[in-house]
């Protein structure tokens, strides 16, 4: 067998996925919390507190995993020459998405990526999020097969693509500068001192594991709901493989480092509301459609230049500050009094948007990544 036959963008997406899950239990064991080594929603969330947008107190921290995979894709696409100023297609709509995706995440406890985490470190309360993870994705997949579609990205002026990269520069100024600009009020930037933004890995190993992730997510197209949507849509295992490499890679370190707990109950940052579980997850499967990828591959696309996945990214900071100052977001005691209410909203506005943007028409259900690498791409925009 040569070795070209071995090595190929699927098994390279593979073990993307198992250096992704064992990097997320080794940032644990370094003081990150239990079963979120690296959750994507999680940390934006407290990346929106540490900036003031809301005021969670336990949830406010400056993530170096985020401002890493953000600065690793960015380098890796202008050192493999794929970063594309594009943008246009439906920026407001995709802000409006990402905010919902987040908020489904806050009411779940975790963004797909955590969900697997979860599952990995024993936390058999994720299984209900895994259900309606797989439900939001098949509704979602209905739209697309009836062509539903954002429409597609232009061209723009580098200046667009540049904004969420300088954006990651400024984050890392200020969490290693620490200033404080209003003394009186301890902020911002706000920092926690209990609760889940207390807990934290080293600076320098967060930002460097958050390099690496970032560059072999953009080099192989890592997403956590795309192998699913594909599964679904075309029958096609290759993103897939990068969620089980995940699974297995944390469930292997977490064996290794003596971090798999199964149960039901007491389960870290994790409630047992099975119902607002797979309610909360459905909302972020069938958003995570909608936009075309999952949180994490919104800001590995924004690194790329893609405006408006850097849309996306934005509407995820301001549906944290949603989340927590309007209630919505869950506790480890279960979901708010107002969480479910916005779960059904959710649910009802995504499924209003994804008829009024369909048509029979189907021109362009899927278009194939770059030349020669088998890699698929977003079916909503020229990426």
């Amino acid at each position: 067998m040569s070795w070209r036959k071995i090595w190929s963008p699927t098994s390279a997406l593979a073990l993307t996925g198992v250096l992704f899950g064992f990097l997320a239990t080794w940032l644990v064991r370094a003081g990150n919390p239990g079963n979120m080594g690296f959750c994507a929603a999680c940390f934006l969330r407290d990346i929106a507190g540490a900036l003031g947008l809301h005021r969670a107190a336990p949830v406010q921290y400056l993530r170096p995993e985020i401002i890493g995979l953000l600065l690793g894709s960015f380098a890796s696409a202008l050192i493999f020459r794929e970063f594309r100023a594009r943008g246009g297609s439906s920026p407001l709509l995709r802000f409006f998405l990402g905010a919902l995706v987040m908020i489904g995440a806050l009411i779940f406890l975790g963004c797909p990526i955590r969900l697997y985490l979860r599952l990995a470190g024993g936390d058999w309360s994720a299984l209900a999020g895994l259900a309606g993870l797989a439900g939001g994705v098949a509704v979602g997949v209905l739209f697309l097969k009836r062509g539903f579609s954002l429409g597609r990205a232009s061209a723009q002026p580098t200046a667009n693509g540049l904004l969420l990269p300088l954006f990651a520069v400024a984050l890392l100024l200020l969490a290693l500068w620490s200033p404080v600009f209003n003394p009186q009020a301890g902020g911002p930037i706000f920092a926690s001192t209990s609760g889940p933004g207390a807990a934290r890995a080293p600076l320098l190993l967060s930002l460097g594991a958050g390099l690496l992730l970032g560059v072999l997510a953009q080099r192989t197209r890592f997403c956590a709901i795309g192998g699913l949507r594909d599964l679904m849509l075309l029958g096609d295992r290759h993103l897939l493989w990068g969620t089980l490499g995940l699974l297995g890679g944390a469930l292997a370190g977490n064996l290794v480092l003596d971090q798999f707990h199964p149960g039901f109950f007491g389960q870290p940052v994790a409630h047992n509301d099975w119902l607002w579980n797979l309610g909360g997850m459905s909302l972020v499967g069938l958003g995570g459609v909608l936009l075309g990828g999952c949180p994490l591959r919104q800001m590995v696309l924004s690194s790329e230049g893609d405006a408006d996945a850097g849309a996306a990214v934005l509407g995820m900071l301001a549906g944290a500050a949603v989340a927590h100052n309007f209630s919505l977001a869950s506790s480890p005691q279960g979901a708010s009094a107002y969480g479910p209410w916005a779960v059904v909203l959710g649910l009802l506005l995504l499924i209003g948007l994804g008829l009024i943007l369909s048509t029979r028409k189907k021109d362009v259900l899927y278009e194939a990544g770059p030349a020669g690498t088998g890699l698929p791409l977003s079916p909503h925009a020229d990426h």
